[in-house]
């Protein structure tokens, strides 16, 4: 390793036309001011499918100042820069975009600023007061709202986090390298952040600025990859870390009460509910348990139609396996991270690309809302055109007082009323997603790559195009096939059908006689409980499911509001214990880390890190 001051590092791709003269303006601006010998400029070349490679090779060769990094795949722009700055030999780590935006004589100020000792990161602006700097209306944009949106999530002080033209200290780098997860466009904001967060010194400064060549920021990547990244890091540096054990389940109990309050007050007597609970049969409960559990098989089986339809082959009980996994992600984590638990596990075990993974997900979705919505439908439909819902609210106004929470009164039976709606609502989105879908379906035109690039011609968003045209396309391929439909609309429909028998067979355990007006009430529960659940605002569901639950029974039916939440209680736990034992076997099974899982199917675009190699 050589003893060097300073390392210059040209992140290139595909730059054949201006990385020669990129390289000897930079060389010449770096001889002007630091003694020979104590600098070197290294080109970080990532994946060109041009001559770039070939030509910073020779350049290499010719000049024992320049190195060429280079990558076979592409690392990403914050990727390639990272892995050269892990082979430089600087002390005062340097990097500038290779179309030279920037005024080449900041370069001194930029290198110095750190090189002293007096910063350990320093990044030049174009939103400063003072300078001068070119930007169109697009770009302006685009940059403003941009840095905004960082000031305030990130509680950033910079004015702008994206001027390629920065430099930092070894020291700097190496502690905040680890911390840093994006390899895009983020990275340089991502480590602005961090330095800030750390307590180094960040030095922002004015340059002149004028773009060269084509815009590279695009509306589609700005909002889509960069939006994400500000949220993820977000929650990472300032959510985070807050949310301890303790916290968690406190925040989650705040949750459920307030979900239960909402729903019903709350005011009954509890020792009521578990003198109700008590009493319920034990081998009733329990079987309750084996109805439920023959569901399982039914959904394995609906997943490897949805996927073998896809063109990917899959076995009934793998794929059960995999649901059990995913679902037990949706009871541990928040945010239905589970969901995404399942696209990795069809990924990494049967080569199911994420969006493909996805689409089937949308698919098992939309077919569970229809399934749903199906069983709801004919009395959620009579309640609201004849004024039943007035029936549920009056019930439950009548049993349950006004209710105030934070200086606000909480009417029990208008959230009832709003309940129902809100369900309503739901349903019929999805009865209107798929019929949207189903439209399209029959037409054969490319409209998801006309509406993208009718807002972003950057390459960026062709890749966006092209992963929701496989999304949605995934999805019609299913819709739009008759026999498809009707397995998959069959299978759906009799696995909500089990999932209410289980409700019934807890209700028989509680001593309730089963009617046909109780199973008529039962279906629409269960299906209203699950509507509440299409919002991850619990972990499962929970509070939700069992607050729309006891307010249709005791709406409905002759059932206490304690009884009614008892049996919610049981029901609710006798499918999440199904379902946390199923996903424990599975993962054993299968060999499947949950929280490993979680991990990697944040990784949405399923590229792994990239051999390389330095020339």
């Amino acid at each position: 390793m050589r003893d060097l001051a300073v390392s210059v590092v040209l992140p290139a791709y595909n730059e054949e036309a201006t990385i020669e003269e990129t390289v000897a303006v930079t060389l010449e601006t770096l001889a002007a001011f630091l003694p020979a010998g104590s600098f070197e400029v290294i080109v970080a070349e990532d994946g060109c499918e041009d001559r770039t490679p070939e030509i910073t090779s020779r350049l290499a060769s010719e000049d024992d100042r320049v190195r060429h990094v280079h990558s076979d795949e592409r690392l990403g722009r914050g990727g390639a820069l990272e892995y050269a700055f892990e082979r430089a030999d600087g002390d005062t780590l340097v990097y500038f975009d290779t179309d030279l935006a920037t005024d080449m004589r900041h370069l001194e100020e930029l290198v110095e600023s750190v090189r002293s000792g007096e910063y350990d990161v320093a990044t030049g602006s174009r939103w400063m007061p003072e300078n001068k700097a070119d930007r169109p209306a697009r770009r302006a944009v685009s940059s403003l709202g941009y840095n905004t949106l960082v000031r305030l999530f990130l509680r950033s002080d910079l004015q702008d986090h994206q001027c390629g033209f920065k430099a930092i200290s070894r020291e700097a780098f190496e502690a905040l390298r680890g911390e840093v997860e994006d390899e895009h466009w983020f990275w340089d904001t991502e480590v602005l952040v961090l330095a800030q967060r750390r307590g180094y010194r960040v030095r922002e400064f004015s340059v002149d600025w004028e773009p060269k060549g084509d815009t590279k920021v695009d509306l589609v990547r700005d909002v889509f990859g960069m939006g994400s990244q500000i949220v993820r890091t977000w929650w990472q540096l300032s959510v985070s870390p807050r949310l301890s054990r303790r916290v968690s389940m406190a925040a989650g109990s705040v949750l459920v009460m307030l979900a239960l309050v909402v729903a019903v007050g709350v005011v009954f007597d509890l020792e009521a509910v578990f003198d109700a609970m008590s009493g319920a049969d034990p081998a009733l409960v329990a079987l309750s348990g084996v109805v439920y559990l023959l569901s399982w098989p039914l959904r394995g089986l609906r997943y490897r139609d949805i996927l073998d339809r896809l063109g990917y082959a899959g076995e009934t009980w793998f794929m059960t396996g995999a649901i059990f996994i995913s679902q037990t992600g949706n009871l541990v984590f928040p945010a239905r991270l589970g969901d995404g638990v399942r696209a990795y596990i069809v990924k990494a075990r049967r080569d199911v690309p994420y969006p493909s993974g996805f689409a089937s997900l949308a698919i098992e979705r939309v077919f569970d809302l229809l399934a749903i919505t199906v069983l709801a439908g004919t009395v959620l439909v009579g309640l609201v055109l004849t004024g039943g819902t007035d029936q549920i609210a009056q019930a439950i106004a009548a049993e349950v007082p006004p209710v105030s929470i934070g200086g606000e009164t909480i009417d029990p039976g208008a959230a009832a009323r709003t309940a129902l709606q809100v369900a309503a609502f739901v349903g019929g989105a999805a009865v209107l997603a798929v019929t949207a879908i189903l439209l399209s379906a029959r037409r054969d035109t490319d409209y998801v790559n006309r509406a993208v690039t009718a807002v972003s011609n950057d390459s960026y968003a062709a890749y966006v195009s092209g992963v929701i045209e496989q999304f949605v396309g995934d999805v019609q391929t299913v819709i739009s096939d008759r026999g498809a439909f009707a397995r998959v609309g069959v299978g759906s429909l009799v696995i909500w059908v089990v999932d209410v028998l289980t409700a019934l067979v807890v209700f028989y355990a509680f001593g309730i006689d089963v009617t046909a007006a109780l199973v008529a009430t039962v279906f629409f529960a269960v299906s209203v409980g699950n509507l509440a659940k299409v919002l991850p605002l619990s972990p499962g569901g929970i509070g939700l499911y069992e607050g729309a639950f006891t307010l249709i029974v005791f709406g409905l039916t002759f059932v206490t509001a304690p009884v009614a939440f008892a049996i919610s209680i049981v029901d609710h736990v006798v499918k999440n214990a199904v379902t946390i034992v199923g996903g424990l076997v599975s993962m054993a099974w299968l060999n499947v880390s949950l929280t490993t899982a979680v991990e990697e199917s944040r990784e949405a675009d399923g590229v792994e890190a990239a051999a390389a190699t330095e020339d």
